[in-house]
């Protein structure tokens, strides 16, 4: 699956899970990036637990914050918004230049 996908699949779920109304999926390419903003109608803020190897399931905004150049949660008149930027491609020698550590 690509990252693309990835991060989309994992923010839509996380909204449609934990959002009582409609959810908005906008995607949008500028700077060798695609943005990936993810409105939806519940104003309580993601968190993310600490590590725990023990742990199954809950791991989709750490596996979003990994594989992303930038991840930010606003608030909204009414909701919240998320967004992530992901990196459109690597150096096929595995460079990473422009991501950041999570």
């Amino acid at each position: 699956m690509g990252m693309v996908q990835l991060v989309v699949s994992e923010l839509v779920t996380n909204a449609r899970k934990y959002a009582p109304g409609p959810c908005l999926l906008t995607l949008k390419v500028e700077g060798g990036t695609v943005q990936v903003s993810v409105w939806d109608s519940n104003t309580t803020l993601p968190s993310v637990q600490a590590a725990d190897a023990k742990r199954v399931g809950q791991h989709g905004l750490e596996i979003v914050m990994a594989v992303c150049q930038s991840f930010a949660v606003h608030r909204e008149p009414v909701g919240k918004r998320i967004t992530a930027a992901v990196v459109l491609a690597d150096d096929p020698s595995g460079d990473t230049t422009g991501r950041q550590a999570m």
